[in-house]
């Protein structure tokens, strides 16, 4: 394995396809990596670089703006010319500041269109040897046998290796699909060969593209249809039947400028509903059609490109036919196609697992929400937010729709949810927006809660004034599955935001003990902290089923669950009731789970610093690297997470419930816009999968034997008393 944070991509040659590799390689790296930066080290001087505007607009997220578009550029070639040494040296220096904001980064080598430059490859592997970025080289195999492919890919690598260049591996482009696997075989001697066989679209120049290489001005038409591709061209020389013959889907017909016969003649083909679809059509010779044929076209109402050129016929068609399509913003069914051609007959995460991009341990807070937001997308789900003038929830759930997360529900009167968006310049019109007070929704939740709350004598008037209450509005939303889940507590209590839960929602069976935990997303790992929120001082009974359900939880989303169980003592070394109850919880949960990896009682220092834990416990698997820490009591929880997420900068998730039948989750009241575009992520997520917490991973959530007992819980006033629970109301709000 390769250890390296970067990629070079660049061609043995002009038009090697390697734009089409690099869109497919950031693809991969997107979906491996948390934060994923590009680099173009040479560039034209002037506009910039189209790949950069591609990326830009597949990637807004990556290159947001001017000033980011620009700092993925290095030098022009003019500079190169200038003072190669100096060039290289602002290289390396914009290099090196791209890569630091960024986990890995893809660069991507020039494009042969220097005609100063005649040893470009040398040129290539100089920039990637200085950036220390492995060399992925591509060629085409367009018109060549697959022995000169060989050949070259041959001549490219002992090049590379003068330069002292690490070639991670090879891919041949435009390869003919009958020659796929001759030209596999002729390169097998390098070891990583990648094929992508030929697919007319990528290499298809745009109509509007042929036009301006022939210096043609468009007479009728559509402009959007410039925009498409000419697969083919057919010299329209020849009578009209004969040229009827050779009409195919997508072709761009060149016609001499006298033939308005021949102009008209196709014009219908095109319209008709038996011939195919085509590109445009061009008319060569400076001559354009008489004014009694112009009327003739206007009248067809026609959206086919037709242009006109000063290039005779066979100028015309040689330009034409060497006019080559690029990859560009303008042609996403392009881009579209080339990602999978791709996917296809290139493995990604394989090419990638050559480099240090395998996917770590530790987790970070870009990577941990870009899965978040992909298991979303995968199957939206409604989400409803009671809090729904509250102007960050509102703000969060403009971007859950933008970005296509979530359906949203919004409780509130329409006419104030109207007006606090306006007031916090939000468009939030495509949410639903339901009123509690509307009477017929008021009467539908209300006798559901006085059937559910009918064993503690709740009658359907006391109902009826209970729903009205936003947080038993979308928890009962939940429960009869008018939302799939529910986000609330930016402006509520945690008590207030999971009591009904508590009361509807109710735990699933043989689960003894609803807890909770939050995700800290730190800046180089996400850590899972349980219980923060919920349990105030659980037994040691209770604090095992919370280091079960909390490695589920970790393990549902990417982070591997090593648990430490955390007291003021470490090992054998403490005595105490406190130590004690942590010494057995330890032991509880390697009992029912043995398959996870689990330290305790042990101090945080311990838990998450190595040099510390050689010391205190060197033989430890935990030690040092734990990812799910489980705080004792909730005091202590509680504070540590605060602590942790205002001293170093961290960001909270959560908190995360744990045991119930339906996802309800909390939020801080002092929860951001993006800590709730998060959670409301990790809510979808949790409904698609229609199970708890406790629930995600069966090989540690069944760990808990069905006949043990429910433990012991300290008495709980009688309106707050659940027949399946085993845990009391938080004494100390997580918001």
């Amino acid at each position: 394995m390769v250890m390296a944070r970067s990629l070079y991509v660049a061609g043995a040659g002009p038009e090697s396809g390697k734009s089409v590799v690099a869109l497919g390689v950031l693809d991969a790296m997107a979906r491996r990596v948390g934060k994923v930066g590009l680099f173009l080290p040479v560039v034209r001087a002037g506009a910039i670089d189209p790949l950069v505007t591609l990326f830009r607009e597949r990637y807004p997220q990556l290159i947001p703006d001017d000033t980011a578009a620009a700092a993925c550029c290095g030098v022009t070639y003019d500079d190169v010319h200038a003072d190669p040494a100096a060039a290289m040296e602002t290289i390396v220096d914009r290099f090196a500041e791209v890569e630091r904001r960024h986990d890995a980064v893809l660069v991507i080598g020039t494009d042969y269109t220097d005609p100063g430059a005649p040893t470009e490859l040398d040129v290539n592997a100089m920039i990637a040897v200085n950036l220390g970025s492995p060399f992925l080289l591509v060629l085409t195999a367009h018109d060549r046998s697959p022995q000169d492919v060989a050949a070259t890919m041959d001549v490219a690598l002992n090049s590379l290796a003068a330069r002292s260049c690490e070639v991670l591996g090879v891919v041949a482009t435009r390869v003919p699909r009958h020659e796929q696997d001759t030209i596999r075989a002729a390169l097998s001697h390098f070891p990583n060969v990648e094929v992508l066989p030929e697919l007319p679209l990528l290499s298809a120049p745009q109509v509007g593209q042929v036009f301006q290489a022939c210096r043609a001005g468009t007479l009728f038409g559509s402009p959007r249809r410039l925009e498409s591709e000419a697969l083919s061209f057919v010299v329209a020389a020849m009578t009209l039947p004969r040229v009827l013959q050779h009409l195919r889907p997508g072709c761009l017909a060149i016609v001499p400028g006298d033939r308005s016969d021949m102009l008209v003649g196709i014009l219908m083909a095109h319209h008709s509903q038996t011939f195919p679809r085509l590109a445009g059509v061009l008319l060569t010779g400076g001559l354009q059609p008489e004014p009694i044929v112009r009327r003739l076209v206007d009248g067809l109402g026609t959206s086919l490109p037709v242009g006109a050129t000063p290039l005779n016929t066979f100028e015309a068609a040689t330009v034409a036919a060497g006019t080559r399509g690029r990859l560009t913003d303008s042609s996403p069914g392009k881009v579209k196609a080339a990602l999978e051609l791709f996917d296809r007959h290139i493995d990604g995460a394989r090419l990638l697992d050559r480099l240090d991009l395998a996917r770590s341990h530790a987790v970070t807070p870009l990577m941990f929400e870009h899965e978040l937001v992909q298991r979303a997308r995968a199957q939206r789900k409604r989400i409803v937010l009671p809090e729904g003038t509250e102007p960050r929830v509102l703000r969060a759930a403009e971007q859950v729709l933008h970005r296509d997360i979530a359906d949203i529900i919004l409780l509130g009167a329409p006419e104030a949810v109207e007006r606090a968006a306006a007031l916090a310049g939000v468009d939030v019109s495509a949410c639903q927006v339901l009123d509690p007070c509307d009477d017929e929704l008021r009467h539908q939740l209300a006798a559901e809660y006085a059937r559910l709350r009918a064993h503690k004598g709740v009658a359907m008037d006391a109902a009826l004034d209970m729903v009205t209450d936003v947080s038993y509005a979308g928890t009962l939303m939940v429960a009869l599955g008018i939302a799939d889940g529910m986000v609330s507590g930016a402006s509520h209590t945690t008590a207030h935001t999971i009591r009904p839960a508590f009361q509807v929602i109710r735990t699933v069976p043989g689960v003894s003990v609803v807890s909770s935990v939050f995700f800290m997303c730190l800046a180089d790992r996400v850590l899972v902290y349980g219980d923060c929120a919920v349990n105030p001082d659980p037994t040691a009974e209770q604090l095992a089923d919370i280091a079960i359900s909390s490695a589920g939880t970790a393990a549902a989303f990417g982070v591997e669950p090593r648990i430490a169980m955390l007291s003021y003592s470490t090992g054998e070394s403490g005595r105490g009731a406190d130590v004690d109850k942590v010494r057995t919880a330890t032991q509880l949960v390697r009992e029912r789970a043995p398959q996870l990896q689990v330290e305790g009682p042990i101090q945080y220092d311990a838990a998450i610093d190595a040099g510390v834990a050689s010391t205190k416990l060197p033989e430890s698997s935990v030690a040092g690297r734990a990812t799910v820490f489980v705080f004792p009591d909730l005091n202590t929880g509680n504070n540590t997470y605060k602590a942790v997420q205002r001293s170093a900068g961290a960001v909270a998730v959560g908190p995360v419930l744990q045991g119930l039948r339906m996802p309800v989750n909390d939020l801080s009241r002092g929860a951001t816009v993006r800590d709730i575009v998060t959670t409301v992520a990790i809510t979808a997520v949790q409904a698609q999968l229609q199970l708890t917490w406790a629930q995600e991973v069966p090989a540690v959530a069944l760990a808990l034997p069905a006949t043990t007992p429910a433990p012991p819980r300290k008495p709980v006033p009688e309106q707050e008393q659940e027949q399946p629970m085993t845990t009391n109301l938080p004494v100390v709000g997580a918001g």
